[in-house]
């Protein structure tokens, strides 16, 4: 079991996200930040876990991460993203979209900027509306989209004080999540488990392609691309099942993997090393995904650490899967050739690990049981 220390806050947390490392750097990943929800008071914190997990001198493990500093938030932070180092994005249930500033130098937190009415519905007059809460962020330095449970996507810039562009009823149904597909591209889900890809270089407010599960329209709750594979995303829903898609392929998943026995909040493919995926789910586990060639004997399916060992992978779509060359292990879809390693990262079950993030060989999930937990040996 790899070494995983929790600590105990006393706010629910629903957001975690490392500060990014400056590209080219050999630095650690070493501050996060969280955001709080359900709390009588809700908060954006940074944290620093400085020489956190050190193996001291006794062979035991020493260090702590210390709280840097906090800024009270307008309701429940739904999500949150760092826009670059200083400056981090959140949104809020009360459809409020603020970018924080971080002062290195005192170790304060500023609020920068806030669209207060991002996200809205309108009620019977034009005149009267009321907050709908936005959902997601996603962010590509100085552009910020974010989308909402009223179905509307906005794209913000960090120095213009109005929507750059908006897409007003995008979506009938609660868009629950965003990533960007490429700089113009963005691809959206929904509550009626369908993919969504907009192109804002194009005008107009419908989306350029629509995937979706076949059957149940099962909610969708979460998306990542593949850091260098564009066209490879995975998503995440209320049945906690995890679907790999290939968005040039069809309009359906190329593999269903059964995961988690209730909702999966959110999917991450690891930034520098993607045939490793991260899961995280309301069931209250933390699962560690390995679909690396490396991984011995790749013969068979196996889960290990989890409390039902059923594990059930099936291709769709496999005949058009094959006439492309497998470029990500994520698209050799075929179970009986086919190996991917689960590896359940929380030594016991506690309530919803609602948000995780990896960077190099550190990983950081916040719990509504009100503990973070961090590792920095992912890998070891």
């Amino acid at each position: 079991m790899k070494e995983i220390f929790a600590k105990f806050v006393s706010q629910k947390i629903s957001k975690t996200r490392w500060r990014p490392v400056p590209s080219g750097s050999l630095q650690t990943a070493e501050i996060f930040a969280t955001g709080s929800w359900d709390n009588e008071e809700n908060y954006v914190s940074l944290w620093s876990i400085g020489e956190f997990g050190n193996v001291d001198s006794d062979e035991g493990f020493e260090g702590d991460h210390q709280l840097l500093c906090d800024f009270r938030h307008p309701g429940d932070v739904m999500d949150l993203q760092f826009l670059d180092q200083e400056r981090i994005v959140a949104a809020s249930s009360t459809g409020c979209v603020t970018i924080f500033l971080h002062h290195q130098n005192n170790q304060t937190l500023s609020l920068s900027h806030q669209w207060k009415t991002a996200h809205y519905h309108t009620g019977p007059s034009s005149a009267s509306y009321s907050s709908a809460p936005c959902t997601g962020v996603v962010c590509n330095n100085p552009e910020i989209v974010t989308v909402g449970e009223d179905g509307r996507i906005n794209l913000f810039r960090a120095d213009h004080k109005e929507a750059v562009r908006t897409i007003d009823n995008a979506d009938s149904s609660t868009l629950h999540a965003v990533t960007f597909l490429r700089t113009p591209e963005i691809l959206t889900v929904n509550s009626i488990g369908q993919l969504k890809i907009w192109d804002f270089r194009q005008p107009g407010n419908e989306p350029s392609q629509i995937l979706s599960l076949t059957g149940d329209r099962v909610p969708l709750h979460c998306v990542d691309r593949h850091p260098n594979q564009q066209h490879v995303v995975a998503t995440g829903g209320q049945d906690g099942m995890l679907s790999i898609w290939d968005v040039r392929l069809g309009t359906m998943p190329v593999s269903l993997l059964k995961a988690h026995e209730a909702e999966m909040w959110e999917a991450h493919f690891h930034p520098s090393n993607p045939d490793h995926l991260f899961t995280c789910s309301e069931d209250g586990s933390l699962w560690h995904w390995d679909s690396s060639t490396d991984v011995p004997e790749k013969s068979s399916l196996f889960h290990q650490g989890g409390r039902n060992s059923t594990f059930l992978s099936h291709s769709i779509n496999n005949q058009a899967a094959a006439q492309q060359p497998l470029l990500s292990s994520w698209l050799s879809t075929d179970p009986a050739k086919d190996r991917i390693e689960i590896t359940s990262l929380l030594p016991n079950r506690t309530l919803s690990v609602n948000s995780l993030d990896v960077s190099g060989s550190c990983l950081v999930c916040g719990t509504d049981a009100e503990a973070i937990y961090v590792t920095r040996q992912l890998f070891s």
